[in-house]
């Protein structure tokens, strides 16, 4: 009995010893739950839970791409999904007003992970053939903090108009968004999302809406005042009932984390996402799969790579173009 008793306490304590506590943990900001960053997010996490023992990560839904990178330098988040624009315009506290003068200068790049345009669905009957149409509409810009609401503001101001020209300016998530726009309840809606969006899928199947295109004139005047957005035209039939092609400004959607984060760390959730488990991160949705690839993925960085990330560049033969490279 004492010989069981005494080879179980052993087996107990050789069990503690082996197993490794996490060390490092890492709240991963995304989006709505509807958009595409809270299912990256979730995807980058587990992915990161399953392989690297001693991190462990947790995806929650948040605001957007604003609030995310606010939360980084808070401290409040160590890793986040954001627009390049709005992680250009925080890191430098410029455009937006709720950085100016405030830079959030502890945001740091690891990848571009695709193109984002930005949807405008306009409900038929609204009588709105243009942006310049929304004067006195109901209109959903963003839920408040998110690169969606930043890239509205912009838009709307290209074509001369504020807040105070709309009849109704509604915020929230986007999956409520597109219920009022399906219940005929608001007249537009801008979301900056991946292609495929289950938000625009949805609002395309049940509702009678459209895909307004911004005109060439406005695009070349946003393209040339805002250097990170880029054209892009989304093919007819890529939702169901759109039956012409719309084209937008896009932007890139980044993966950053915190400078606060290590070397080793970031270095080591970089190598794991982008190259051991390449196929595991690709497959958490079809955008990656169509979109990502290693030697691209500082096309549309717009902020200094953490010097982990840029050390898995380095390793892999990417050059990392000196506009972006470390920091610190």
């Amino acid at each position: 009995m004492r010989r069981s008793r005494a080879f179980l306490v052993a087996s107990v304590a050789l069990a503690l010893l082996t197993v490794t506590p996490a060390k490092t943990f890492i709240t991963i900001g995304s989006g709505g739950y509807s958009g595409t960053y809270y299912p990256v997010a979730v995807g980058i996490a587990k992915l990161i839970n399953s392989n690297l023992r001693d991190i462990r990560a947790n995806a929650i839904s948040t605001g957007g791409s604003l609030f995310n990178v606010i939360a980084i330098q808070t401290g409040d988040v160590q890793m986040a999904m954001a627009q390049n624009d709005t992680c250009y315009y925080a890191f430098t506290g410029t455009v937006v007003d709720t950085v100016v003068g405030k830079p959030a200068d502890r945001i740091r790049g690891v990848a571009a992970l695709y193109k984002q345009p930005v949807h405008i669905l306009v409900r038929n009957g609204a009588g709105i053939a243009s942006v310049a149409d929304m004067r006195g509409k109901k209109v959903y810009v963003g839920d408040i903090g998110s690169g969606t609401e930043q890239n509205t503001k912009l838009i709307l101001k290209t074509y001369g108009l504020t807040y105070d020209d709309l009849g109704e300016v509604v915020h929230g998530k986007a999956g409520l968004a597109s219920q009022l726009l399906i219940d005929g309840k608001i007249d537009a809606m801008f979301f900056s999302a991946a292609v495929g969006s289950s938000a625009f899928v949805r609002t395309a199947e049940e509702g009678d809406v459209t895909f307004l295109s911004l005109d060439q004139e406005h695009l070349d005047t946003l393209k040339r005042k805002y250097p990170f957005y880029s054209q892009l035209t989304v093919p007819a039939g890529t939702y169901p009932q759109q039956t012409q092609p719309f084209t937008s400004v896009a932007v890139s959607s980044l993966l950053v984390v915190s400078a606060d984060l290590s070397e080793e760390d970031v270095y080591r959730i970089a190598k794991l996402l982008f190259v051991d488990k390449l196929d595991e991160f690709k497959a958490i949705r079809p955008v990656l799969a169509r979109y990502f690839s290693l030697d691209k993925a500082l096309e549309g960085m717009s902020i200094p790579l953490h010097r982990g990330a840029a050390r898995l560049y380095q390793e892999h033969g990417v050059q990392v173009p000196e506009k972006v490279a470390p920091i610190d």
